[in-house]
């Protein structure tokens, strides 16, 4: 079976509900730095375009009206967002600074590796991985 010509991940999308916390989570407190922002008033919504590093973006739709997400990390789709860090303990340190709900540091059972997770303003799961 012939396989599809992926590359890497082009960009992860996220809405939000609050522009003032969600665009203060990921700029100010995860670093990502805002590429544009457009004003979408036929949607009722902002899309910022955000850039997490070389290779990929965060678009980040703040839509005050869109329906809760269903905060149960085993509920069926997306599970979490993952991120890849070379000093787990130090990220824990300055997102708990910042006021961030984080769950306690452990281990995968399998790779042994240390792991944690945190959430952005409305509740989205989001995985530190060392």
């Amino acid at each position: 079976m012939k396989k599809l010509n992926f590359k890497q991940i082009h960009h992860i999308a996220i809405i939000g509900s609050d522009y003032d916390k969600s665009l203060h989570f990921y700029r100010d407190i995860l670093g990502f730095s805002v590429i544009q922002e457009h004003h979408r008033p036929d949607k009722a919504d902002v899309k910022i375009d955000l850039k997490i590093n070389d290779i990929t973006e965060l678009e980040l739709f703040i839509k005050a009206s869109a329906p809760q997400r269903v905060n149960y990390l085993e509920a069926q789709g997306l599970r979490h967002l993952a991120f890849a860090t070379t000093q787990i303990e130090t990220d824990i340190k300055m997102l708990k600074a910042q006021g961030v709900k984080v769950e306690t540091l452990r281990k995968d059972d399998y790779t042994g590796e240390k792991m944690v997770f945190f959430y952005d303003p409305d509740g989205l799961p989001i995985e530190l991985h060392e």
